[in-house]
């Protein structure tokens, strides 16, 4: 199978090129991958990620059919401009990028922030999506979700002190199953060896932060009005957005399923990314 412009179809995201695209004054960075025509999925990253947050053993298993984009966020990595600071705003700007692709509808999979970001642009464009997957994430105005800022940043000292990625503490429980698992995602983020992406800044950290915060204390929205097919996905323990919020989400999106994974935190996808991939992979489909 070959790319429409008779490129190889590259299906490995460590080998995924980098390409750019301006919409409203913005550059956004982002990468391609799989067989192209169809309906692509496109990929919402979390709090404080760049392009090379995404593990490779769930987005590689997607794009052996399917059109994968994932994206820097606005004033993220190699994208320019300012970090939002609201959620409703990177929604409004992930729209700016997608309707810029020429795209008139995609699949969403999202993790943690990118999970908000999806609810938000669902919201207000909802002809734009077909299928949605919220993986460790929670609905606006949940419960505790405020607390994020407090756990982030008692997590990142506990990281620093240990001289380890501050993921470990994030996503992963600090158990006989939690570190291995949190060491092997570790390093599977650092398959791609060339044309990395840059850090994200402390000053867009902290813009985020305060995005999903706010969000955390809004009001909810009205979740019914998404209709479209909806996986939700979560670890069992998430101490970041409390596992509770995903089968929130469960209950007031009508037309969704639900996976939790036992002994797992945040990153429960990752730790059980050989279980999870192929639901996600069935679930999205062509």
């Amino acid at each position: 199978m070959s790319a429409t412009n008779n490129e190889p179809v590259v299906t490995s995201y460590a080998k995924a090129p980098t390409r750019t695209i301006t919409a409203d004054g913005t550059t956004y960075a982002y990468r391609e991958l799989g067989p192209k025509g169809g309906i692509p999925v496109v990929f919402f990253v979390h709090l404080a990620a760049t392009l090379d947050n995404w593990d490779p053993r769930i987005i590689d298993p997607i794009a052996q059919n399917r059109h994968v984009i994932a994206f820097d966020n606005k004033g993220v990595g190699a994208s320019t401009g300012k970090v939002p600071g609201t959620i409703e705003e990177a929604a409004d700007d992930a729209y700016a990028f997608i309707t810029a692709l020429g795209l008139k509808q995609i699949d969403i999979f999202s993790f943690s922030m990118g999970g908000m970001i999806a609810q938000d642009l669902v919201l207000k464009h909802p002809d734009l999506v077909r299928k949605l997957v919220l993986t460790g994430t929670g609905p606006r105005g949940g419960k505790d979700m405020d607390k994020v800022v407090a756990t982030t940043y008692w997590d990142i000292l506990r990281a620093t002190l240990t001289r380890s990625d501050p993921k470990e503490f994030l996503f992963f429980n600090r158990n006989a199953t939690g570190k291995p698992a949190a060491k092997a995602f570790v390093k599977r983020l650092q398959e791609r060896t060339e044309n990395r992406d840059k850090d994200m800044s402390l000053p867009g950290f902290q813009t985020q932060l305060m995005a999903i915060r706010k969000f955390g204390r809004s009001a909810s929205s009205d979740l019914s009005k998404i209709t479209q097919p909806t996986l939700i996905a979560n670890g069992d323990n998430d101490r970041m957005v409390p596992s509770v919020l995903s089968e929130d989400l469960h209950r007031r999106i009508k037309n969704s399923e639900l996976v939790i994974y036992p002994d797992s935190g945040h990153g429960g996808i990752f730790q059980f990314h050989d279980k999870f991939a192929p639901v996600a992979v069935k679930f999205l489909g062509k």
